[in-house]
């Protein structure tokens, strides 16, 4: 590890420490904002901020180089408790950095502060502080408030921990890393009536135990077995409990789809209301149906794939997976990678502690992970701005 980056390490470790202490929820990043736009000017990074609201970019450029890229990290915490005892504990119930961004938040004022001191690159690097990652969309708000229109890139990245690899590991993958993340909603309605003359009504509730087994053919059996795609039902609300003489009028069904290719997704927007149409036609049911676009996949561009690996090469020698599987989980950097050629990959946060994995009470960012993951951004910001 570069001299500048070991010196740095005892300051980036009580930072991290203390953005875990402070978690803040998408949108209300308001310290951890301040306090980053406050480090990004004392190492001399001009500074925008209010991109999708409490967002942050630091620029810095060097050299005469014409190439931009972007680092983006982002910032918010989880609405829940953290359980694990220890010394820099969430200080605010029901709010815990669960998913290690105050990590990412750390790394990349670490490279920040040490691209600030060498300048060993030619153009422009902006560091890309985003909020709200946990499902609020946070990247969509800040490319709609004009992120990629005020500061131009030529590529875009983005790191997310992982635990079960070692701190001294990094995934550097071409191709998908996330799959789409999307909602959906059916509401079957009927005709209520006592429950011992079912007769006199139209049950919604037959009707949705049918559609609830037949949604899983949609994977098993339209899709090409060959793509990976998860349809699931999460939440169905029907009748009252306190009245089990009483079949409801109404059963609403809800749930998630989860595609790596945008003609799979697609194809699972229209087959779960194909699924919801037929079977409310064979029940004598009405049926509405609403699917809402989250989040796209997250797909590494292969020139930007191929630059981060250099990187990684560079820093973690033959630690470098480059055959890692994709997550089912999103990110809404994916809307970034709509905008300029992406690459996302994921930095050993050592072994699962506990079986503690991301969006778990006791989860924590590794703090060895800080020098390889500060010294790759590096790496891969002198690499891309090469002179």
């Amino acid at each position: 590890m570069s001299e500048p980056i070991a010196d740095d390490l005892p300051f980036l470790t009580a930072l991290r420490r203390d953005l875990h202490a402070h978690p803040e929820l998408g949108f209300e990043e308001e310290r951890t904002a301040g306090i980053v736009a406050r480090l990004l000017e004392e190492a001399g990074i001009a500074v925008h901020r209010g991109l999708g609201g409490t967002g942050v970019v630091g620029t810095l450029r060097a050299g005469s180089g014409t190439r931009a890229i972007g680092l983006r990290a982002d910032m918010d915490a989880l609405a829940m408790p953290e359980t694990a005892d220890r010394p820099y504990k969430s200080k605010f119930a029901g709010r815990m950095h669960a998913c290690g961004h105050d990590g990412h938040t750390t790394l990349l004022i670490g490279a920040a502060r040490a691209l600030a001191k060498s300048r060993n690159f030619s153009g422009t690097v902006h560091f890309i502080f985003q909020p709200a990652e946990e499902g609020l969309g946070g990247a969509r708000r800040m490319v709609e408030d004009g992120l990629f229109r005020l500061f131009r890139c030529d590529a875009v990245y983005g790191l997310h921990n992982m635990p079960g690899l070692d701190p001294d590991e990094i995934a550097v993958v071409e191709g998908p890393q996330l799959a789409s993340s999307d909602s959906w909603h059916v509401t079957l309605r009927g005709m209520g009536t006592h429950g011992a003359k079912p007769h006199l009504g139209r049950d919604p509730i037959t009707a949705a135990g049918t559609f609830l087994a037949a949604l899983q053919t949609i994977v098993g059996r339209v899709v090409d077995p060959l793509q990976p795609a998860v349809v699931s039902a999460c939440s169905v609300q029907a009748g009252n409990p306190k009245a089990l003489n009483v079949i409801p009028d109404m059963v609403e069904i809800g749930g998630t789809a989860r595609a790596y290719s945008p003609q799979v997704r697609d194809q699972l927007e229209e087959e779960i209301g194909r699924l919801a149409q037929g079977t409310a036609a064979m029940f004598a049911l009405g049926a509405e149906y609403r699917f809402q676009r989250r989040i796209p996949p997250v797909v590494n561009h292969p020139d930007a794939t191929s630059r981060a690996l250099g990187a990684a090469r560079d820093v973690f020698g033959d630690k470098v997976r480059t055959a890692f599987p994709p997550s089912t989980a999103g990110d809404d950097f994916a809307f970034f990678g709509q905008q300029a050629p992406a690459c996302y990959v994921w930095l050993g946060n050592g072994p699962a502690v506990d079986g503690a994995l991301h969006h778990n009470t006791a989860y924590d960012f590794n703090d060895a992970s800080i020098g390889p993951g500060v010294r790759f951004w590096t790496r891969l910001v002198e690499r891309e701005l090469a002179g």
